[in-house]
């Protein structure tokens, strides 16, 4: 990707990608641009779209702005590219895996009330997000530093063990050593949802990959 400020039709062209994905216009598609050629131009990675797994990206919040970077980038949960982490936050790291390189951009949280002094949009504050986040220089629109990503979560390996407390498979050494015992994210009391009676049998544990 080129180096900001982009032309006006390569951005252009680039929004008109990620709203095709998306599915409609919105300021976080905007940012999810600026925030994606920012992180790859900082890794020197021009065409994202030809490196395959060679660029992975963190996101920390499931908005808008994830699906104009998945669009831009070709990153998926699928290829095991894309991670999505629930922090609420609107950041996205950016890592080269061949160099170890990793960058973390993130929207910096005064830009929506700088943005009526960029562009407006009348009385709809969407409107004039979308046209400010376009020409907003990027030092008020986003921070971006350099990061090491912490061991194990870019492992590839097919780990596999079980859950000493329900059994169930846990993959890539996410599973959490509690008091010795080896549990997944659930039975360690991170979890997302709440056991209720059921018939079905208990899991047995997973057999290795």
């Amino acid at each position: 990707m080129d180096d900001l400020p982009l032309s006006a039709q390569r951005f252009d062209d680039l929004l008109a990608r990620a709203v095709d994905f998306h599915g409609h216009l919105c300021p976080g598609q905007v940012l999810g641009v600026r925030m994606t050629v920012a992180g790859c131009r900082d890794l020197g990675l021009e065409h994202p779209r030809r490196v395959g797994k060679r660029l992975v990206v963190f996101v920390e919040i499931d908005r808008c702005a994830t699906d104009a970077i998945q669009a831009l980038t070709g990153v998926s949960v699928g290829k095991r590219t894309l991670k999505h982490l629930d922090y609420g936050k609107m950041a996205a790291t950016f890592v080269d895996v061949v160099t170890g390189a990793a960058v973390r951009v993130l929207a910096r949280d005064g830009a929506r009330d700088l943005a009526p002094e960029w562009a407006t949009g009348g009385p709809d504050a969407r409107l004039t997000q979308i046209a400010a986040y376009r020409i907003m220089p990027e030092s008020l629109l986003l921070r971006i530093a350099p990061v090491a990503i912490a061991p194990g979560w870019l492992d590839r390996r097919r780990v596999r063990v079980a859950c000493e407390a329900c059994g169930e498979g846990v993959n890539y050494q996410r599973e959490i050593v509690r008091r010795g015992r080896t549990l997944c994210r659930a039975c360690a009391g991170v979890s997302y949802y709440t056991p209720l009676a059921s018939t079905s049998p208990p899991s047995q544990p997973a057999p290795a990959l």
